[in-house]
């Protein structure tokens, strides 16, 4: 096989993709998208295409998401500190007691 063959070969090989989605958002998708006379497929084709390619349009939903996603790990690291600084005071008696005393 010559190497123009094989290039045409590697660019026409389509690679599968398995995306998990919540039945909600897996409906409300497919919704709109059948009103567009659209398939999932096509999208999330699209999609790659312009992200691969830096389209600002792609890239900007990237940055969105990666925004939306730091964002949930902020409040979750936010609440475990929560947790931590009361169970420090918790354990911090201004009596010198401890939280194993029997008075508490």
């Amino acid at each position: 096989m010559d190497d123009i063959t094989k290039k045409i070969i590697d660019l026409e090989t389509r690679k599968s993709v398995h995306v998990s989605l919540t039945r909600a958002v897996h409906s409300e998708f497919r919704k709109v998208l059948f009103d567009h006379s659209l398939s999932m497929q096509e999208v999330f084709e699209y999609f790659a295409f312009l992200v691969g390619e830096n389209d600002p349009t792609g890239m900007s939903i990237i940055n969105e998401v990666r925004r939306v996603k730091r964002d949930r790990a902020l409040r979750r690291v936010t609440k475990k500190e929560e947790g931590n600084l009361y169970d420090a005071i918790v354990e911090v008696d201004p009596f010198g007691r401890t939280s194993s005393s029997p008075d508490n």
